[in-house]
């Protein structure tokens, strides 16, 4: 099948529609305008139903209505947008509906800037609303492996009747890559089951609802959610491990397209004799942290790299257990860290870990893309 040069928020919503979603709500927001714009022009050649909303509150009801009833759905935004959603969503968990949404995240706190970063990661893995229940997130280190990824969200969404977060940042936005699709038109049609309203006749009353006065049927509610992401937990996790056949002096720790920076860094290395592992989580959420307590064994110490101030590193030390010393390097705001940033931090541990570092060499320029065998995706045993 060949391949098309897109831009990633194109890709994405291309990917949507070869996925069997064919009805989008959302607003505008950079770096994600090019989503809806997207869509604004290329649903209504498949059938399909866009509506611009006045807000992002108004967007993310229209996806709980539309989903209600049986409708295969996305929403696309990026940070403060995300934040406007978070009430609907807590309402979409608790109603078991296959939503999809898309984050392509920027500079914050606040309205921050429009450039890239990654400091919406505790939002969507830890607490994106009120009320206890989880997203299932995915973080694409490629336009390509974001087409993937949202053919594999619409699936999960459907599969455990649960909200599904694709999270990027700017970079896979705004960037253009060759990206392959799968092929239109064989997307299933999306099962309404026993769950969505689809009128009266012919079948028992239906209703979806968050509201439960009764606490003692509240309760078993939340067991019974607490049962499903626990189900997914060990079925869902997904992630990458880059050069680490063998053991390790460092263990990079990175998600997204930090981790694509740190596999030239990794390459640039290895040419001096210096062993750096990477481990990429896939699935933010739910978190592979037995493969990343894996990886970290083999290590002699670790350093998590990310575009924010920190925020997997929750992840990392959870892993870890306090059994090797972990550095951390991040940057924010829409500050992309170069190769060179990443191997000046590795030198930084390898001196703390007593390891003697070759001599620095002249700097590189920073590479447009991963070199190619970059590892394969690795999925959970159960």
């Amino acid at each position: 099948m060949a391949k098309v040069l897109m831009k990633g928020n194109e890709a994405i919503g291309e990917a949507a529609i070869r996925a069997g979603c064919v009805h989008f709500f959302g607003y505008p927001i950079t770096p994600q305008s090019e989503v809806p714009e997207y869509l604004a022009k290329r649903l209504p050649e498949v059938g399909g139903k866009y509506v611009q909303a006045e807000s992002e509150v108004a967007a993310s009801n229209m996806i709980y209505g539309a989903c209600g009833v049986g409708v295969r759905v996305l929403t696309t935004s990026s940070s403060p947008g995300i934040s406007l959603m978070a009430e609907a969503l807590s309402y979409i968990a608790a109603c078991e509906l296959p939503v999809v949404l898309v984050n392509i995240m920027r500079g914050g706190p606040g309205l921050g800037g429009i450039l890239p970063a990654q400091g919406d990661y505790l939002q969507a893995t830890k607490g994106t609303a009120h009320g206890d229940f989880k997203l299932l997130v995915l973080a694409p280190a490629s336009v390509q492996e974001a087409v993937d990824l949202m053919g594999l969200a619409f699936q999960l969404a459907e599969k455990y009747l649960t909200p599904v977060m694709l999270i990027g940042d700017g970079m896979i936005g705004q960037m253009m890559e060759p990206v392959e699709f799968p092929p239109e038109g064989q997307a299933k049609p999306l099962d309404p089951g026993d769950w969505a309203l689809t009128g009266c006749a012919g079948r028992p009353r239906r209703v979806v609802n968050s509201l439960y006065l009764d606490p003692e049927l509240l309760n078993q509610h939340n067991l019974k959610l607490k049962a499903k992401y626990a189900r997914i937990a060990e079925a869902e996790q997904r992630w990458e491990l880059y050069n680490c056949d063998a053991p390790y002096d460092v263990l990079i720790t990175a998600f997204g397209m930090v981790a694509r920076i740190c596999k030239t860094a990794i390459e640039e290395l290895k040419a001096e004799g210096i062993s750096v592992g990477l481990f990429r989580p896939i699935s933010v959420n739910p978190f592979p942290t037995r493969a990343c307590r894996e990886a970290i064994d083999k290590a002699r110490r670790v350093l998590d790299l990310e575009m924010n101030m920190g925020q997997m590193l929750v992840d990392i030390e959870a892993a870890a257990q306090g059994t090797k010393p972990i550095d951390f390097f991040g940057t924010a705001g829409g500050v992309v860290p170069s190769p060179d940033d990443v191997i000046a931090q590795v030198r930084k541990s390898l001196a703390a870990a007593g390891v003697e570092p070759a001599p620095a060499r002249a700097p590189s320029k920073p590479a447009a893309k991963a070199p190619k065998g970059a590892g394969q995706a690795k999925r959970a045993k159960k």
